[in-house]
């Protein structure tokens, strides 16, 4: 059995609990957690900028305009609208995954896949907003890295109106890596 601690690599908070415990958590949803930024046309250019990607759907009103009704943001930031500040004036922590919350055994996690389905285009001016469900966990599996459960989550992303934008299924790999460290 693994002891609880705080992973130093990815400073990672998980709640420790048994299967049953997780099991019990299918279908709960987290709450509901609002982008701390309105989705910004220059947010958009600098990453754009960053990615090389010329795409006039997220550099030209012009063209944005009577293609899309606007300026839209590329599908590869939606997770960026979800970051939290990492520091603010009085210390505010952010809050960790939905996944991270489900009590397990493993106190490592690793991502192991992530799908997105793009419902609707993401606009300039949009105030996003986050839910996550517990879709699955599976009975223990041992891993080249270690045993574990595999956690699966559905995040739906809404914009202001609450219409949904994405939907993303989400795997991690919660384990307990009990080899000796060489």
């Amino acid at each position: 059995m693994c002891e609880p601690e705080l992973d130093a690599s990815s400073g990672l908070q998980v709640l420790l609990g048994t299967y049953a415990e997780a099991v019990a958590m299918v279908g709960a949803k987290s709450e509901i957690s609002y982008a701390e930024i309105d989705v910004d046309s220059a947010m958009i250019q600098y990453f754009c900028g960053v990615a090389e990607d010329g795409n006039p759907s997220y550099w030209s009103e012009k063209f944005a305009t009577p293609q899309w009704g606007g300026l839209i943001s590329p599908p590869s930031m939606l997770h960026s609208w979800a970051i939290p500040f990492p520091w603010r004036p009085g210390g505010a922590q952010s809050s960790n995954s939905f996944s991270m919350q489900v009590p397990l055994p493993g106190d490592k996690v690793i991502n192991v896949s992530s799908d997105a389905e793009f419902i609707k285009p993401i606009y300039v001016g949009d105030r996003l907003s986050y839910r996550e469900e517990l879709k699955s966990v599976t009975e223990e599996k041992r891993t080249r890295l270690g045993v574990g459960h595999f956690v699966e989550t559905i995040l739906v992303v809404c914009n202001q109106r609450g219409e949904p934008v994405a939907r993303v299924t989400n795997s991690v790999l919660r384990y307990c890596n009990d080899s000796p460290r060489r």
